[in-house]
Order: C-alpha cells, then structure tokens, then sequence
C-alpha cells in the first residue's frame, strides 16, 4: 500500500543505503530511489515519487564541497531548489518528509556544541544551498523534520575515514588537521535513528552526532591505532590545506532533543567506529 511505503531518496548512496537497509529489517516496505532512473531536480520524478508514498526520507543530495564553489548551480539545483519542490509535491499530497542535512550550515565560530535554536551562517557554497533547502522545505508548509548529520562515515562511499586509510597507505608522513572539532557518525546509527523518527513522525529540527568529540587529528589517531597501522601522523591546522571551500572549525553538536526523543543515550565516537573498522558494521 502506498501509505506504507517509505520512499528513500539517493538511496543507493552512503547514508541512504543503510537507512533503505534499516528499514526493511523493521519490515518496513523501502522504495529505492537514486540515478539513473530517479533524478531528484526532476519535478515529474519527485511527484509521482511523492504521489506513492506514505513518507519520504530525502538522502539525495550535492556533496562536493570542493566542486561547490565553482558549480554552484548544480549544487543549489540539487540541495536547495530540489528540496523545495519535493516540500511542495508533499505539501500537495500530505505525505511526511524527512530531510538530511549538515553541521556546514553553521560558521564553526561558536565555542559551545551547536543547537537547533542557533542562527545558521554557512561559510561555503555547499553549506549556503544545504540551507537553502531547509528554508525552501519549511516555506513549502509540508509535515517535515530536517535532521542534521557530521562527519558520517559508512561502508557504501568515500568518506573522510576511507580517505585517511587510504592515504596512510601511500607511505610517507600524513598530516591532519587538529583545529576541525566534531563527531565521526555512523551511517547504521544514524539509520537507526531515522527509522524511529519515521514511527514519531516528529517535526522541526534535530541534530544528530554520536557523542564526544574530537579533532580530525584525535580520530585519525584512534583508526591507526585500532588497525595497528604505522603511520608517520602530522597535526596541521586548516589554513596548512589551501582549498576552494571554507570549513567549519566547530562541528560539534548539541543531541539533547533527539536524544529525548530517542529514549535512549546515543553512543561514544569510538564505539562504533571500532566496529566499521574491525569490519562488523
């Protein structure tokens, strides 16, 4: 039945596969939708998605940092003009909508973890058009939750936990940023956590990290040290990196309202990141 079925956007992705994955362990009837034959800046593509669907959960999405400030257009058509589109088509059809997007929508320069209440001030094209849909979503006036994620990591894409691995691999000295401060979070917990928002069909904003925090230069420590690596490991600070795209040096985030709603307390950092990296997650 189309009430039940829950229509997951970019669901071949990172993130996206684990929730489709989620939901059908909790037997929930999971619609994959991703390119080529879903393109969700396709209005036609997200009507008839929208029209068939008793919730949708929005994984798609421009993820480029770097590529977003030199195509910004794809990257606002994408993350911004996209998410409006699918508020509106859901708005039409009174079908619940759960957005994904991220701490970029903040500047990094606060000195406490980030909450929901807190005015957001990207610093780079791809955090101003993941903004940009968050606005367009609420002005659609359809039931919806942004969920806000950081610094995920997952076994379906390239990620900075992939990437460190990598590079190690190459031998040589590897130098990591110390002042970009947040949490590793997992694509399966965060899939958990999203299937319990589809059975509260809650509303607003929520932020969503695994608990604790560390620098990019604490958690490329904890990886080599859990793969018993060698590595000749540097810390740097971000201007060391020159880059067309600005980063946030404060990620952290305040999980006090998800976690009431929840039920439960969210896990440390290190615990589910040494489950991906002995290969059981």
């Amino acid at each position: 039945m189309a009430d039940d079925r829950i229509a997951i956007l970019g669901g071949r992705g990172m993130l996206g596969s684990d929730v489709a994955a989620a939901c059908r362990r909790r037997g929930l009837d999971a619609a994959v939708l991703d390119l080529p034959e879903f393109d969700v800046t396709n209005e036609r593509d997200l009507r008839e998605t929208v029209a068939g669907a008793g919730a949708v959960v929005n994984c798609a999405a421009y993820t480029d940092v770097e590529a977003a400030e030199s195509d910004r257009e794809l990257a606002f058509k994408v993350n911004g003009e996209a998410v409006g589109r699918l508020g509106e088509a859901a708005s039409e059809a009174g079908v619940w909508v759960l957005h994904v997007s991220t701490d970029f929508v903040f500047d990094g320069r606060r000195r406490r973890p980030y909450t929901e209440t807190d005015r957001p001030n990207p610093v780079n094209a791809y955090g101003k058009s993941k903004l940009a849909g968050e606005k367009l979503l609420a002005r659609s006036g359809c039931s919806c939750c942004v969920l806000r994620l950081q610094w995920t990591y997952g076994r379906g894409g390239a990620n900075f936990i992939t990437k460190l691995i990598d590079k190690a691999g190459g031998g040589g000295p590897l130098r990591v940023v110390d002042d970009q401060i947040g949490s590793p979070t997992s694509t399966t917990r965060a899939a958990a956590a999203i299937c319990r928002l589809l059975e509260l069909r809650c509303e607003g904003l929520l932020h969503y990290s695994s608990s604790g925090y560390a620098s990019r230069f604490e958690v490329a420590e904890f990886v080599f040290d859990k793969l018993d690596m060698n590595v000749d490991l540097k810390r740097c600070r971000t201007e060391d990196f020159p880059a067309a795209a600005d980063r946030p040096r404060n990620s952290r985030f305040d999980c006090g309202r998800i976690k009431a709603l929840l039920g439960e307390p969210i896990e440390n950092w290190k615990v589910p990141l040494a489950e991906f990296l002995e290969g059981r997650i």
